[in-house]
Order: structure tokens, then C-alpha cells, then sequence
């Protein structure tokens, strides 16, 4: 059994989008576990920071599907500093 993928994304929903309840129509339609990190929601634009978790494939296509629905993702740039 493989282990599970996780990424983290930026989510950018456009207003038409804003009071539909898409990460829930998400994890209905792929077996992914969406966890919401940070958001920012007004009438204008919504903006989440997500982690997504499961398997590669289905990963691969809830961010497809959310692309898809006119939401714009891109992916979170994580900075360390090691000590």
C-alpha cells in the first residue's frame, strides 16, 4: 500500500464561487481529505490555504477538478530554515 500524497495549495475562488461549498462538493467526488490551514473570504474573492491528502492520482485530479470549476490554485512555496 502506497503512503499518502499531500500537498499545499493556494486557493483563489472568484465571487461566483464564494458561497458554493466546492471543498466539500471535492472530497465527495475524490478520495482526498482537504484541511483547511488559513482563508480569507469577502464578497469580491475568497483565498485558502490548503493541505490536501491522498492518494497521488486523486490528488492530481480534485486540483483538476477545482482548475475545472474556475477556481485558481498554485501551489504554497515553503521556506525553511534549517538549524
Amino acid at each position: 500500500m502506497s503512503s499518502p500524497y499531500q500537498t499545499r495549495l493556494w486557493l483563489m475562488l472568484p465571487p461566483r464561487l464564494i458561497t458554493r461549498p466546492i471543498l466539500w462538493e471535492l472530497s465527495k467526488q475524490f478520495e482526498v481529505v482537504p484541511n483547511i490551514r488559513q482563508a480569507s473570504v469577502t464578497e469580491e474573492v475568497g483565498i485558502v490555504c490548503l493541505s490536501l491528502e491522498g492518494e497521488h492520482e486523486a490528488v492530481t485530479q480534485a486540483i483538476a477538478w477545482l482548475e475545472e470549476q474556475g477556481v485558481k490554485v498554485e501551489p504554497v512555496e515553503i521556506n525553511t530554515i534549517e538549524s
